[in-house]
């Protein structure tokens, strides 16, 4: 069971949406992805939650415009 609380780094965040590393820091920095936690000057996480709900979000509307 996944607690959806748990904070991902961007390796995890990476392989759970498919999405390279690169494009997950431009599109957070263009508004279009989660601005991650910063935990240090060097540690950035995600909220597991956080990511489903953009992953659905955004899976919806891919199916919708496939329509």
């Amino acid at each position: 069971m996944t607690n959806s609380k748990q904070l991902l780094r961007i390796a995890e965040v990476s392989d759970l949406t498919s999405l390279a590393k690169s494009t997950i820091n431009l599109w957070v920095a263009q508004g279009k992805f989660p601005k991650p936690i910063l935990l240090s000057p060097t540690i950035k996480v995600w909220r597991l939650q956080q990511l489903h709900e953009w992953v659905d979000l955004h899976s919806g509307s891919a199916a919708a415009d496939a329509s």
